[in-house]
């Protein structure tokens, strides 16, 4: 029952998150590494979200890639964004 809930809310998270939010996430991880202070607000002001949710963000992202990983759940099978050129 606890990974059920689990998994619902992981993607309730996932889900309120946009493309645009996700590579304006991307960048501002780029931007601002590890050793940058206050790293998890300037994050959240450069995606418009607060410090604790990029932090939960990028915490759920690294446990999936973990997973995927350690071959505990299979890589995802991406489809083609039709942007590709």
């Amino acid at each position: 029952m606890a990974s059920n809930s689990m998994s619902a809310s992981r993607n309730f998270s996932s889900s309120s998150w946009t493309p645009k939010q996700n590579k304006l996430f991307e960048k501002a991880l780029a931007l601002y590494d590890k050793d940058t202070p206050d790293r998890w607000q300037n994050v959240g002001r450069a995606v418009g979200k607060s410090a604790e949710e990029v932090k939960s963000h990028y915490e759920l992202l690294v446990s999936d890639l973990r997973a995927i990983e350690s071959g505990r759940i299979p890589f995802p099978n991406y489809k083609p964004s039709g942007n590709a050129n």
